[in-house]
């Protein structure tokens, strides 16, 4: 007679601690983990780099349009940016100031103008934008506090941001702009753009008449009397966007009219759709994420390899392919967070460096900063996937035999 035992199936279950297992797995070789921290970590650098210049482009070129006080925008119909010089006639203002919600109507003028070094006599051109400076146009600090002192004529200040080839622009330096006599007033802080690399110029709009007004028969002279972007500011609970509607329809049709985010929409996609730059920079923020997975295969492929008699030993004794597929994953989620975080500090200091150097608006956005997590993550969970195929597919006969 013979004897039939049960023997109890017990369920493998993937060990509680095999976070700490792939941890371990990371870390037991110190330089390899330098070496995977370091390679994460450039790959990151490069992808913030490429793409920090490529919304620098962007960020720059709104940024002074942000700043501006106003919330509905009037500019010429033909002026496809902001930066073209086509202006509109100034009684269409006065006519938008009479609708109903419209509580001020700013002009404002902008013009490039040739600016003379003091100390080394080059001449550079700046962006000159001027407006009456008892309106609230630009309310920065270094305008707003001399607004008084920039109805002096011959005055104007300078920003802080602009090039070092602008020369000093400290209060009380004499230079000259337009070949004419300028006396600086001191400094405001803003930042240049790809449409005015050197810099910019403040100053009131009679001294802006004072440089331009009389430019010779080769140049078309300024007047008052037409405006580069028109500004609106509306009473309280006015709703913007029927306004706009309203102004649409209503004004003639040699202007048109924006809200102050329509305006810096409008203006962001014509420079992503019209530049180069922008697909340039996101090709090189491709090919560092291409880099990324390579470099992270790479060290993970080699930690599978050196540990491929483990990882044998335990599929022989009935571990399945997922609970190795999850220790390899878990390793290479790993990497991600401890390679991301020293990618970002650095490319914190290098964005400031570059910010300061260039005057451009170098912005490290808590949103950019997970979605270059989430892109890291996705780098390195692809070569994790990668790099695990060895162990799903291996036979451990072939290590014990």
């Amino acid at each position: 007679m013979r004897l039939s035992i049960p023997i109890p199936t017990i369920p493998l279950r993937l060990p509680p601690r095999y976070t700490v297992l792939a941890w371990f797995t990371l870390t037991h070789d110190k330089r390899r983990l330098l070496t995977a921290l370091g390679g994460v970590a450039f790959a990151v650098l490069l992808m913030l780099i490429f793409l920090g210049f490529k919304n620098a482009l962007y960020d720059s070129q709104i940024q002074m349009l942000q700043l501006l006080n106003g919330d509905i925008m009037i500019v010429n119909t033909i002026k496809y940016n902001m930066f073209v010089p086509e202006q509109f006639a100034r009684r269409r203002l006065y006519q938008a100031q009479a609708f109903e919600g419209v509580e001020d109507a700013y002009s404002m003028y902008i013009a490039t103008g040739n600016w003379k070094n003091p100390n080394t006599k080059q001449v550079v051109p700046l962006r000159v934008v001027a407006f009456n400076p008892d309106e609230p146009v630009l309310p920065l600090p270094g305008i707003v506090d001399r607004s008084d002192a920039l109805k002096l004529p011959w005055t104007a200040v300078v920003d802080e941001k602009s090039q070092a080839k602008v020369g000093p622009r400290e209060s009380g330096v004499i230079t000259e702009l337009m070949e004419q006599r300028v006396k600086v007033l001191g400094s405001f802080s803003m930042g240049t753009d790809f449409a005015s690399n050197n810099g910019n110029v403040i100053m009131s709009d009679q001294n802006f008449l004072r440089y331009f007004a009389r430019l010779g028969p080769e140049k078309d002279s300024r007047t008052l009397g037409t405006v580069d972007i028109g500004l609106l500011t509306l009473t309280p609970g006015t709703n913007i966007e029927e306004l706009v509607k309203v102004l649409r329809d209503r004004l003639p049709k040699d202007v048109s009219v924006y809200s102050k985010d329509e305006f810096a929409l409008r203006e962001r996609k014509y420079w992503e759709e019209n530049t180069n730059i922008g697909f340039v920079f996101s090709l090189l923020t491709g090919m560092s994420f291409v880099v990324g997975i390579i470099l992270v295969y790479q060290i993970l492929y080699t930690d599978v390899a050196d540990h491929w008699a483990e990882y044998a030993t335990l599929k022989a004794i009935g571990y399945p392919n997922s609970h190795l597929l999850v220790i390899v994953i878990q390793e290479a989620i790993l990497l991600a967070l401890t390679g991301f975080i020293p990618g970002v500090i650095v490319s914190i200091f290098l964005y400031d460096l570059v910010a300061d150097v260039t005057g451009l608006l170098m912005q490290m956005t808590t949103e950019r900063v997970i979605n270059m997590f989430v892109m890291t993550l996705v780098m390195c969970l692809v070569s994790g996937m990668i790099a695990v195929r060895k162990v799903l597919t291996a036979d451990p006969a072939d290590v014990f035999g």
